[in-house]
């Protein structure tokens, strides 16, 4: 009958598990030197050999003539617990026998001696499945039990135990297993088997399995099913790591900023039957490879991918600023918790997508360091549009002093001093009113920055001007930078068919005793004014 390779390669001595010399070392020293403990703690992630050696350990602690702390493998009592002959070394999974009454029934039986052996020993795997009430029924044996009994208890989440537990035991933490130790002892295999496989393939297995050596025995089996020899190619096909070209494109489309591509691409995998939730756990793990090529240095070691892959994920995060993929992943991480708790996981997974492509919709800290920074990139690599600059600074200097902060009756001189705070309006001076929310709606094509400063303000129509009325403290000394002015005026033409000149109220007109206030400014408008000011013209929305 086949044996699959992890059951067929388990080690029998401590010299043959890989990756724990640390644990195996004290054991095997611990037996030689007879100071072996009534109780063991095996904690650690899977396949990295607390199972196994426990049953070293239950074995060495009764062989006839163990050799430098390990068994021989060869007197009867080995062969008998190999066999399962003799019955003084106990397994117990306690994710089925988790009850009170197991811990009872095992509590019974220590009281006799054992039948062949020198000791009988309890291995307790899964620990932390038992129950409360099991918990108490074990702590007074656990602590001190007959001289003829050992424990070995071994867990995954070791967090999970009482204190009370963990305190009465002898405890080794299993490391994940080294791909460089996977690597050797998949060789050894290999090379016994009687198959081969290639450096890069035995590489990508070991990174598969993140440090748990059964994982990586089980695909080895898997792939030795498609012939003699083990590619890459054979890895990848076997895992399952294909397809990963969508994952590409919606990062490409987060990049471009372009959210109408992005939504085809969701229709088209949820007509695929793809699941919204594996897709939104799948692109945090594409943006996290991102982020390690963006900062490790030999990040090939770190990737689970292939060699051309490795490429493509080079390629696409020169695109990304570190901020802008940290973002991603920040803000995927909220999508992904809305999908578990949502109705509609595909709508949630579409939100998502806008958001990423569309950070002026966002206005937290994290959107705005992500715009600021892609800004600096822009201007780093020379992907912006200059204009003429001495041009644009006497066409900003032209239209500036358009802005009013008076009653805006008469035109003023670029050399007027501060104006008289617009008075409120009533019904004489109102002339008409204006659909300032169609205004704003047009300035999200031309001026996102400027859009984020008005959001909130209102207007009314005063014979040719327009008046803002808002309390936002910026916007005095906002829309006298750059373009900004002009910018709204061609908005509000748009709109109503009519060209007005621009008045301001609120909070933003200076009093006559004071100058003007100097406003603590947005830092991405900050930023693009000055840009404009030198004669650089920044679209934001691109």
């Amino acid at each position: 009958m086949y044996q699959v390779l992890y059951r067929k390669y388990r080690p029998k001595v401590f010299s043959d598990v890989v990756g724990q010399e640390h644990i195996t070392s004290t054991l095997s020293k611990e037996i030689e030197t007879g100071k072996i403990s009534h109780a063991y703690l095996f904690t650690g992630s899977r396949g990295t050999g607390k199972t196994t050696c426990a049953k070293i350990l239950s074995k060495a602690v009764n062989c006839l003539h163990p050799v430098d702390g390990n068994p021989c493998n060869e007197c009867e009592i080995c062969k008998g617990l190999d066999s399962g002959a003799i019955l003084d070394v106990v397994e117990i999974d306690a994710a089925s026998n988790n009850g009170v009454d197991s811990i009872r029934d095992i509590r019974d039986e220590i009281n006799f001696t054992p039948a062949s052996c020198k000791y009988r020993v309890y291995i307790i795997d899964e620990v932390h499945m038992l129950s409360i009430g099991a918990f108490n029924a074990l702590l007074k044996t656990l602590e001190e039990p007959p001289a003829h009994v050992k424990f070995i208890l071994a867990t995954t989440e070791v967090h999970k135990l009482p204190v009370t537990i963990v305190s009465r035991c002898q405890r080794f933490d299993f490391k994940r297993v080294s791909p460089e130790a996977m690597k050797g002892r998949m060789e050894y295999i290999a090379a016994s088997e009687g198959f081969t496989a290639d450096e890069e393939a035995l590489s990508l297995i070991a990174r598969i399995a993140d440090g748990g050596m059964r994982d990586a025995l089980s695909l080895l089996d898997q792939c030795t099913g498609h012939g003699k020899h083990i590619t890459a190619e054979t890895v990848c096909q076997v895992a399952g790591m294909t397809g990963k070209d969508h994952l590409f494109s919606l990062a490409g489309a987060a990049c471009e900023k372009n959210s109408g591509k992005a939504l085809e691409l969701i229709n088209e995998l949820h007509g695929n039957s793809c699941d919204m939730e594996r897709l939104c756990s799948d692109l945090i793990n594409h943006f996290r490879n991102l982020m390690i090529v963006k900062t490790v240095r030999s990040s090939c070691d770190i990737l689970v991918c292939t060699a051309d892959e490795a490429k493509q994920y080079k390629e696409q995060s020169a695109k990304f600023t570190l901020e802008n993929i940290l973002y991603c992943i920040s803000l995927l991480q909220e999508s992904m918790a809305n999908i578990k708790k949502g109705v509609n996981r595909r709508i949630e997974m579409e939100m998502a997508m806008i958001k990423i492509c569309s950070p002026a919709l966002s206005s937290d800290n994290e959107a705005l360091l992500r715009r600021i920074s892609d800004l600096e990139h822009k201007i780093k690599t020379g992907a912006i549009s200059v204009g003429t600059p001495a041009e644009a600074v006497r066409e900003d200097k032209k239209e500036t002093p358009d802005i009013k902060t008076a009653p805006a009756v008469k035109e003023e001189s670029a050399a007027s001093s501060q104006s008289e705070a617009v008075p409120p309006p009533d019904d004489e001076n109102l002339e008409g009113s204006i659909d300032w929310a169609e205004v704003l709606s047009e300035l999200t094509k031309t001026n996102m920055p400027l859009w984020g400063v008005l959001t909130g303000s209102g207007a009314f129509i005063r014979g040719d001007h327009v008046i803002i009325v808002s309390d936002n403290p910026t916007l005095s000394a906002f829309i006298r930078t750059g373009t900004n002015a002009r910018d709204v005026k061609e908005a509000v033409y748009r709109v109503t068919g009519r060209k007005y000149r621009l008045g301001l109220q609120g909070s933003n007109a200076p009093s006559e005793a004071s100058e003007a206030p100097q406003a603590k400014k947005d830092p991405l408008a900050d930023l693009i004014g000055r840009a404009k000011d030198m004669g650089i013209n920044i679209d934001v929305n691109n």
